[in-house]
């Protein structure tokens, strides 16, 4: 495991390397049988229990002390077996899952009447994918069950993209962890909601809105947090967040590394330093764009090299905004492992992919500086909780 030593863990860990492994079909009967098991995806790794059990279901909840009104995502291993749960399967949803099942997609339907309620929040509506990743293929299949699973992390916390992230908040909470390796794309699915028209998007991932819009026409994007029960998990409670605040940073690299270098530059004890910025005894973590390091660099910016007080890691360029979606959690939790008090995090443009990346670093945020703008914070967003 990375970073500091632990204690021996309590929950087994089983390396799982190839789909073709035994294991693995102990693993389903384990799901089968009402247990819970934390298994890899392509997005992250979720946290499994027999999705047609309601008793099992209710096992997720208490292990991730989830709000009871966030319903989960079923996961299946062929189209047939997502009509199976559907009370509607509509032309859509056709269209959609053969483009992009296998894959990181998840799309909701009107509910088939077997499917529990604690599955579905008690709303009509249930949200079905097939992933691609092929441990978690041979995990459903061995089930024989649709797999209810959310990401495999504590409410709230930073969604685990490997089995070390998973072991750190649900050690000694869940039954098995099947450690599949590093997640390839390290946000969770795009959610489209096909029970309305037009379609809606309720959470942003993998597959972009232009991708959806091209496979069955004009889909809005639903940003408003809904009243009651969220039709899709990630709507309506704090995410992605670690333990310190997170500060994000809107603009261009220009900006951002300037607001940057004044940070750096500020004395601690400086009456014009907001409280947020107050760096005595702290530590600082900068998760920043190639670009913004290297202006910082030409400016003579950079943190002291000893960085004894600085947590500095490259997201990789802002043009690839699905590298940066990839290191996302996994920089968030070494922000954690590091000891840091205040994280500062660029954002990417919302174009594409970067709408997924954006999406979960806002979710995160205690507050957004629109750099090269006045400070504005949002209130809101800073006193929401999970």
């Amino acid at each position: 495991m990375e970073g500091k030593a632990r204690a021996a863990a309590i929950t087994p860990v089983w390396q799982i390397r190839d789909a073709s492994d035994p294991r693995i079909a102990e693993a389903g009967r384990m799901i089968r049988d009402g247990g819970l098991v934390a298994f890899p995806t392509e997005t992250v790794y979720g946290l499994g229990a027999n999705g047609l059990d309601g008793e099992a279901v209710a096992g997720i909840y208490r292990a991730k002390d989830r709000p009871a009104d966030n319903p989960l995502i079923l996961h299946v291993a062929s189209v047939a077996e997502a009509k199976a749960l559907a009370g509607e399967w509509n032309d859509a949803a056709q269209r959609l899952a053969e483009a992009y099942w296998p894959g990181p997609l998840t799309v909701v339907t009107k509910s088939a009447g077997h499917i529990p309620a604690i599955v579905t929040a008690g709303l009509d509506t249930v949200a079905i994918r097939c992933p691609s990743d092929p441990i978690a293929l041979a995990l459903i299949t061995a089930a024989g069950v649709p797999i209810a699973a959310p990401s495999a992390n504590a409410s709230g916390r930073p969604s685990p993209t490997r089995a070390e992230h998973v072991l750190e908040d649900m050690d000694g909470r869940i039954d098995l962890i099947l450690d599949g390796g590093p997640c390839q794309v390290g946000l969770e699915s795009t959610i489209v909601d096909l029970s309305v028209e037009p379609p809606a998007i309720l959470r942003p991932g993998g597959v972009t809105r232009e991708a959806i819009s091209r496979i069955i026409g004009v889909v809005r994007e639903e940003t408003a947090e809904p009243a009651g029960a969220p039709k899709a998990p990630g709507m309506k409670y704090r995410h992605y967040a670690p333990k310190a605040p997170v500060t994000v940073l809107e603009g261009e690299p220009g900006a951002i590394a300037s607001y940057i270098g004044e940070v750096l530059a500020r004395p601690d004890t400086s009456p014009d330093a907001p409280s947020e910025d107050k760096n005595p005894g702290r530590k600082t973590a900068l998760l920043l764009s190639g670009e913004s390091w290297r202006l910082l660099a030409e400016r003579g910016f950079l943190p002291p090299e000893e960085q004894e007080a600085y947590y500095c890691r490259d997201m990789g360029s802002r043009d690839r905004p699905a590298d940066m979606g990839t290191l996302l959690y996994d920089a968030l939790r070494a922000c954690d492992r590091e000891g840091a008090d205040q994280i500062y995090a660029e954002a990417c443009s919302p174009e594409g992919r970067g709408a997924a990346v954006l999406n979960r670093l806002r979710k995160a945020a205690a507050r957004r500086i629109k750099c090269g703008f006045p400070e504005t914070h949002d209130p809101k967003r800073e006193q929401q909780d999970d």
